[in-house]
């Protein structure tokens, strides 16, 4: 299979590599020298080492404190770790950075943990409070924005309505985003701003929520979220558009990644980050996937293999369907046990056409443009596999890497399929501690729940897989995801799957090296070898030697991109 000679290709050529690279800058000063902890390299052929020396940004040696000590010289810095661990920079396999910065700037309206709202009292309550700190920037913005409220969790068990958010505030416009980031709720200024009223007809590919009478309740599913999302920020400052973006930065690096990633970029957001990046602000790279359906020349003009100013076009981006959790997934079957509004032969939607889909990935081969493609729901599994195998069939089996973005409901012979055709699989295992228990219960029952971001499949046929955030959807905590990745348990303790589980050494490379490789940047990032960027990450523990279960208590305590420091702990 494709991947598996990849992998082993890759660690044959590093057994080779490592001792030339070390020998032909034996003589060379480094800038730096980390020693006194564990080294996690992500290098099969020397998975730990004692010391890491870095000069001009690049890792200049990895091996014994011994052999390292010659590359010290009077202006090297020795850097002692104190036992602590050191490994690779995490490389955002997928989220959303712009909206990451969007989520910092809002009322953070989250379940237990990582916020208080579990009732809609709480969530009126929090966004007083928070409207009270942030009354000038409401008005600068001229929105009211929450972010994080998840259904699934309030004691209500719906979606708060116009009316709860009118009892907030009827004069400011405000909208609250749902945790999945594919629906929210409008109060009725923001509503009167959207234009959506009675006699507005549905968009293709979304859901105005309704009353008996037709009127807008407030909730907007996919496609008029969206709309509305934009109608709502089209007024935003460019000074606004960029601290937003670099407060999408700070949060992300504070959780060890040294690449971000934009995974669906809209024009005006893709031109914030544009010009922000011009002005040399961006503490780590960022890889940008434009929206394929709405700029395909831009896209086609821009797509760059290299960096500029920490920021590339890679590839673009293709949504087919929605949220599992919002069962706005399409199915290739109805909903477990849904919410009594919905029909019992309901299965979700579609958010792009057939054509569309077939369209866009012709696009792309055609083109030589990777795709990542959102496909969480088997139906929308099935028209993607479809349209790669129609696409490689035309163009031939070049090696495009193609990404299939969560696909939380892959049935087994979709991860067949996938194999067969190259696609590379972006997993979301951390849905199996926000929302595990929700699939258990209400979206596909307790026996597909087994399966859902299926990494143990992946692996018994030997493939790679990377594992993401997809923030603002959840915070883009690391740890959480190498806990979810390794342990899949519940927020109520139950285990999601155990045959999925996978060990921390595994969820560490689908966090380092296997994303590296699904952004084609395996031969700069993803592991500490000599030659490749010297991002890198500092860690309270090793992951690798504790007990499991306390995975997600381990501290980011110092992010490194190429050998300066961006984040520190006691700077947070």
């Amino acid at each position: 299979m494709k991947t598996s000679r990849l992998l082993i290709g890759a660690v044959v050529f590093a057994a080779l590599s490592s001792s030339v690279s070390f020998a032909a800058k034996a003589q060379e000063s480094a800038d730096l020298v980390y020693s006194g902890g564990t080294i996690l390299t992500m290098e099969d052929d020397q998975p730990k080492v004692e010391a890491v020396a870095v000069k001009d940004g690049k890792i200049l040696a990895a091996g014994t404190a011994a052999d390292l000590e010659k590359l010290k010289g009077a202006n090297t810095k020795a850097i002692d770790l104190g036992g602590k661990t050191m490994i690779p920079g995490f490389f955002d396999a997928h989220g959303h950075v712009f909206m990451v910065g969007f989520q910092a700037k809002s009322a953070n309206l989250l379940p237990a943990p990582d916020g208080t709202v579990n009732d809609i009292a709480a969530l009126q309550s929090v966004m007083k409070e928070w409207y009270g700190k942030n009354s000038a920037q409401v008005k600068a913005t001229k929105l009211f924005p929450g972010f994080g409220y998840d259904d699934s969790q309030l004691k209500e068990q719906r979606h708060p309505t116009k009316e709860d958010l009118d009892a907030i505030s009827t004069d400011e416009p405000i909208y609250v985003i749902h945790q999945s980031g594919h629906l929210g709720v409008a109060n009725s200024k923001a509503l009167e701003i959207i234009g959506y009223t009675a006699e507005t007809k549905e968009l293709p590919g979304g859901v105005i929520r309704r009353d008996d009478k037709g009127n807008p309740t407030g909730v907007l599913e996919e496609s008029a979220h969206f709309n509305a999302l934009v109608k709502l920020t089209s007024d935003l400052s460019a000074e606004n558009a960029e601290t937003m973006f670099l407060a999408g930065l700070d949060l992300v690096k504070s959780y060890g990644y040294t690449t971000a990633q934009e995974g669906r970029a809209m024009p005006k957001q893709f031109a914030a980050m544009q010009a922000t990046a011009k002005k040399n602000k961006l503490p780590i790279d960022v890889v940008v996937y434009p929206d394929v359906l709405i700029d395909r020349d831009m896209i086609k003009n821009t797509v760059s293999g290299s960096y500029e100013n920490r920021m590339r076009v890679a590839g673009a981006k293709l949504t087919i369907d929605g949220s599992p959790q919002g069962f706005t997934a399409w199915r290739d079957r109805p909903y477990y046990n849904p919410p009594e509004h919905f029909r019992s032969d309901y299965a979700g939607f579609s958010a792009a056409t057939s054509d569309q889909v077939f369209d866009a990935v012709d696009w792309a081969f055609s083109n030589n443009i990777q795709i990542l493609t959102h496909s969480n729901g088997e139906a929308a599994s099935d028209l993607l596999l479809a349209a790669i195998k129609t696409a490689e069939q035309k163009y031939g089996m070049a090696d495009r890497r193609p990404v299939l973005i969560h696909g939380q409901f892959l049935r087994e012979d979709q991860v067949d399929a996938a194999a067969q055709l190259h696609v590379f699989p972006s997993l979301f295992p951390m849905h199996t501690f926000y929302w595990g228990d929700w699939h258990r219960d209400h979206t596909v029952g307790p026996e597909l729940a087994d399966n859902i971001s299926p990494t143990g499949w992946f692996r018994k046929r030997g493939l790679m897989f990377s594992s993401h955030h997809d923030a603002p959807v959840a915070l883009p905590d690391s740890m959480r995801i190498l806990s979810a990745t390794v342990t899949r348990r519940s927020r109520s303790g139950d285990i999601i799957g155990p045959d999925q589980r996978v060990d921390a050494m595994t969820a560490l490379k689908a966090m380092t090296i296997w994303p590296a490789y699904q952004h084609f940047e395996e031969a700069q990032k993803g592991s500490i070898k000599p030659g490749k960027l010297a991002d890198l990450v500092i860690l309270s523990e090793d992951p690798t030697a504790i007990d499991p279960e306390t995975l997600h208590d381990v501290k980011v305590l110092e992010t490194i991109k190429e050998g300066v420091t961006v984040y520190t702990a006691d700077a947070k």
